[in-house]
Parts: structure tokens; sequence; C-alpha cells
């Protein structure tokens, strides 16, 4: 159960790591430069043209998985009852939607062929926090005593 624990106490760190990472590179042309986006780069440009997405892509990105992982932690030192792992599971699928997004938003722009969109460390790094997190909840919820 340790390592469990730990993982999900990690998740606490690198989140926050992931979220100032550097998600993609897309620029008009390669000629130009490719300028870094990451979530927050992300979502600053989206309050400035579209504040309900930028509300949704917030709640997705950043405050479903915090706080799935700080449930998860409540759970594991006894502070939460068990009953509320549906609820995180369920917070957990929707973190993994933005993610989906990304890539999508990665598949039209390439397949569009108007400029260059290149994947960057921040999207893997942001992708196995989420996967690591669903997999906390999947071996947290298997887990019939008392953690």
């Amino acid at each position: 159960m340790l390592p469990l624990k730990l993982l999900n106490l990690s998740l606490l760190v690198l989140f926050p790591l992931a979220w100032f990472a550097p998600l993609l590179r897309a620029g008009l042309l390669p000629l130009f430069g490719l300028s870094e986006i990451s979530v927050i780069s992300g979502l600053q440009s989206l309050w400035d043209s579209d504040v309900i997405l930028a509300l949704l892509v917030t709640f997705l990105a950043i405050f479903a998985p915090y706080l799935k992982t700080i449930g998860l932690a409540l759970i594991h030192f006894g502070l939460l009852k068990r009953k509320t792992l549906p609820v995180l599971n369920i917070m957990g699928k929707l973190a993994m939607a933005d993610v989906f997004l990304i890539a999508l938003y990665i598949v039209v722009i390439k397949g569009i062929g108007i400029g260059k969109v290149e994947t960057a460390w921040g999207l893997y790094l942001f992708t196995g926090c989420i996967l690591a997190s669903l997999a906390v909840s999947v071996f947290t919820e298997k887990k019939k005593a008392p953690v």
C-alpha cells in the first residue's frame, strides 16, 4: 500500500509541473519558429477569447485531477470514506477528456496542413499523470480493507 500512497502523493507535485510544461509547439510557418503551449499558457489565451471554454478546460485540466489526487490521499490516510471513490473516479475520467481534446487539436491542425504542430514532453508528462492517477484509483478501489 505504501507505493500506492507514494505514487499518489508524487502526483501532487507532478501535476503542477505538467501544467507549466510545454504540451506542444505550434506555429503558422516553420520559418518563424514555433511557440510552446502549456496548459497554463493555453488557459491564459482562452480567458481572453472564450470564458466559458476557459472555465471548462480549467476544471478538466486543473481542478478535476488535483481534487481527485487529494481525495485519494485522504482515503489512503483514513481521513475520507471509501464511499467517495465513485465520485473521484468520475473526476479522473473527466481529466482524461482534457488529454483527448489536446490530441484532437493536434490531429485537426496536422490534417488541415496549415502551420506546424509538434508534441512536446509536457503532453507525455500530463498524460502519464492522468493515467497514473487512474491506476491509483483502480488499485485503491480493489483494496477491500481500509487503507
